[in-house]
């Protein structure tokens, strides 16, 4: 998977935000020390709180709704996104 990070359109903070969450995420990966000083020099410890729990919130959604087929309630209004989540969500119904 390519990372978000080398997109141009982020600033420097949202690029961190997204790296906080591939290392969340992505089992082989870990928040560092080194990286999480990089962190502070962005977020005040309010905000890393905050992200760090929408992140784990997300985390587990995206484990928990799969076991219960809960699907995308169609919130999104991206096209690209409706049909991804409609594929997804076939697979539920094979």
């Amino acid at each position: 998977m390519r990372s978000h990070n080398s997109n141009a359109s982020f600033s420097p903070r949202e690029k961190l935000a997204l790296e906080l969450c591939e290392r969340m995420t992505y089992t082989n990966k870990r928040v560092t020390d080194r990286f999480f000083n990089r962190l502070k020099r962005h977020f005040s410890e309010e905000e890393l709180v905050e992200l760090a729990a929408i992140i784990a919130l997300e985390n587990f959604r995206s484990k928990f709704n799969p076991v219960f087929a809960v699907e995308a309630q169609g919130f999104c209004p991206l096209p690209a996104v409706k049909e991804g989540a409609a594929e997804a969500a076939s697979h539920f119904h094979k």
